[in-house]
């Protein structure tokens, strides 16, 4: 089985490969990153050959979610190098400068043994992290004949990918034995673990990391820079759009100009999910009239002298949601899953997300259930949702109020997670706390 899923991953690769060499080419993608993905690390990256932890997060987001564990596990385990991999360029910006205390930062092997191996024998691990949903079989199988421990953290089963992997469940349910301790964020992705294979016992129920990451404090070197280049007054509206997708701008754009005939003066900052789309959105935006720039255009300390910005940077839009009068989170009016809600709501900020949070579903449930956040369907349903928000102090003040409320009621996950840890790989103290499940405030 493991034979077959390496070749079938690469006549994958090598039926993608035209798409690596177009993105290369035209968006300078994986230029950079490829040598690191056969496992070839510099000698230099662990000249001293010291055991460590390795960290793995794909991109921005998992990186964020996993910023609650590094710093304490690097206080916990003074003795190991701690070491972080990713997938995405993106994830790799921010991780290389906005996380202290990291030895080392590295892009993740292509999963074939040959480099998998070779990343292994630089990186020397003595414990494995993957934090979400990241499930590689060569490596989990080299890990565990060579006796490295291995535990999933934040772990989900998201809706899209659990048919994929019933397709497969008796490799499935072979490679899920090489992970010695899953902590997921709920009840449903335990009960899909377990119908993948996974043993119960080796599950628990921690929470979610990423209401431990947000703590409504900056982070990095030169926190809440990017506010200084939105030196807006408290009487001007402000509409952030984070992470939208392809297909979605046009409605948000609509949604705007709604809002700009109520109010002129508003602000629309809108975040493309993806790099490689920045110059689209700006001209989608020009196209609908407005007046835009890029974020990297605008000058220090002043007023953005524009109807729209487009945030053409990595890791600055978590700070962006501090300013805002309402949030949409993109990736929602689309068919791709959603994107994360919490961190608008950790300043208290009514947050606006479409039918699509499948990714998401336990928290946009919560978040409904306690009418904190507001869910539309349609394209005419987030104009008349943008409209009501802001025309309304009282319903925007109570949305805040209980989204803020949910994230105080569930933090914790990190705690748990480093209990789960701990057993793993015991350290020179034991953490408190217990493993706490995803609640809602009452």
């Amino acid at each position: 089985m493991y034979a077959l899923y390496s070749v079938a991953t690469l006549i994958a690769f090598l039926l993608a490969s035209p798409y690596f060499l177009y993105q290369a080419v035209r968006h300078r993608k994986y230029v950079g990153s490829f040598r690191q993905r056969l496992g070839h690390l510099p000698v230099s990256f662990n000249l001293d050959r010291d055991a460590s932890i390795w960290v793995h997060a794909v991109s921005v987001g998992e990186v964020l979610a996993a910023r609650p564990l590094l710093v304490e596990l690097k206080r916990r385990y003074p003795a190991l190098k701690l070491f972080l991999s990713t997938t995405t360029r993106s994830g790799q910006q921010l991780a290389a400068r906005g996380l202290l205390g990291v030895d080392g930062v590295f892009y993740f092997p292509f999963d074939w043994a040959f480099a998998v191996r070779r990343t292994l024998d630089v990186v020397r691990p003595r414990l494995f992290m993957m934090v979400e949903t990241e499930i590689w079989p060569n490596l989990l199988r080299e890990a565990r004949q060579r006796g490295v421990r291995t535990v999933m953290v934040n772990g989900r089963i998201s809706f899209r990918s659990y048919p994929r992997y019933r397709w497969v469940r008796p490799f499935i349910r072979r490679v899920l034995s090489d992970v010695d301790r899953f902590c997921v964020q709920g009840e449903e992705t335990a009960r899909r673990l377990v119908s993948l294979g996974a043993e119960r016992s080796r599950i628990s129920l921690t929470g979610n990391l990423k209401f431990d990451a947000l703590d409504g404090q900056p982070h990095g070197p030169g926190p809440n820079r990017v506010l200084r280049f939105f030196r807006v007054p408290a009487s001007r509206p402000v509409i952030v759009a984070g992470s939208t997708m392809k297909g979605e701008e046009e409605a948000v754009l609509r949604a705007f100009n709604r809002v700009r005939a109520i109010s002129p003066r508003a602000l629309l900052v809108i975040a493309p999910r993806h790099p490689e789309r920045f110059a689209d959105v700006v001209r989608l935006c020009r196209q609908e009239g407005l007046n835009t720039v890029r974020r990297t255009e605008l000058p220090v300390d002043q007023e953005p002298n524009a109807d729209a910005v487009v945030l053409d940077t990595i890791g600055e839009l978590a700070q962006l949601y501090q300013i805002a009068t309402v949030v949409f989170v993109g990736g929602s009016l689309v068919p791709a899953g959603g994107h994360n809600i919490l961190e608008p709501a950790v300043f208290g900020r009514p947050v606006v997300f479409g039918p699509h949070m499948e990714n998401f579903a336990e928290i946009a449930d919560t978040f409904r259930t306690h009418e904190a956040a507001l869910q539309v369907r349609s394209d005419r349903e987030l104009e008349q949702a943008f409209v009501s928000v802001m025309a309304d102090p009282v319903q925007r003040a109570r949305l805040g109020a209980a989204a803020k409320a949910l994230v105080e009621a569930n933090r914790g996950a990190r705690e748990a997670t480093l209990g789960v840890v701990t057993s793993l790989l015991p350290a020179h103290e034991r953490p408190r706390g217990s493993v706490v499940p995803f609640r809602g405030v009452h």
